[in-house]
């Protein structure tokens, strides 16, 4: 059961976030951690549609769920694609069931790092599709259909959030936030990676570090993340 009193703070959380000029990778990566804590998920990743309407990483809660979205990603399969495609949720899916036959790569490598079930929730503005949220679990986490709603009004915040100016609707001006969004998370994966070399430690260590620096700073993520690889390449062109 999802506990109603950190559902509530998560709302007003997200609800301060949505203002203008707001760090929209942070707050991705923020959701899924949040969405992680008061679902029960072991990990829980998100997907955003490019431009050219094609599925991209954008956000985990963890190593874990980056790395089934990539995998996804990487063999065309698995339930965040087929709730894109769809438009409507995957829920309450046993990995050691059906699963295998519907995802004969993608459930098998989420079995062998210990999942046991899974879930995934359409990002969607009106009609049009934008993305997908994704939980996974090492137990057989089974969703109400109250629970259902509540993880999908979350998927809906993170629309809301991404197209956080009311007036903004219009498919190209959509479409140019989403990429740009997603170029932003690319520089933060470089920076988070080279960081990580550097400083010896894993990327998750280093994305945390790059998010402390960035929120002590009142800067953006993505700003953060390029004074890194600038300061990492002025370093070695010495």
């Amino acid at each position: 059961m999802i506990p109603t009193d950190q559902l509530s703070a998560l709302f007003v959380e997200v609800a301060d976030t949505l203002v203008d000029d707001f760090d929209l990778v942070d707050f991705l990566h923020n959701l899924t951690e949040r969405a992680a804590e008061v679902s029960g998920a072991d990990a829980v990743g998100l997907l955003l549609a490019d431009h050219a309407g094609v599925l991209r990483f954008m956000a985990a809660s963890n190593d874990t769920g980056e790395v089934m979205e990539l995998f996804q990603l990487q063999n065309s399969e698995g339930p965040c694609l087929d709730c894109f495609t769809t438009g409507r949720p995957v829920v309450n899916v046993e990995l050691r069931g059906s699963a295998a036959e519907r995802w004969p790569r993608f459930a098998p490598a989420a079995e062998s790092v210990g999942l046991r079930s899974v879930h995934a929730f359409p990002l969607r503005l009106r009609d049009e599709v934008i993305g997908a949220l994704n939980l996974f679990s090492r137990s057989g986490t089974e969703f109400a259909d109250d629970e259902v709603r509540i993880v999908q009004a979350l998927a809906d915040v993170a629309t809301i959030a991404i197209i956080q100016e009311r007036s903004i609707w219009r498919a190209e001006i959509l479409t140019e936030q989403l990429q740009g969004a997603l170029n932003s998370r690319v520089l933060v994966e470089q920076a988070k990676g080279a960081l990580a070399q550097l400083e010896g430690s894993t990327p998750e260590e280093a994305f945390q570090l790059m998010r402390t620096r960035a929120r002590a700073n009142r800067q953006r993520l993505v700003d953060v993340a390029t004074e890194v690889l600038e300061g990492i390449q002025r370093d070695a062109a010495r």
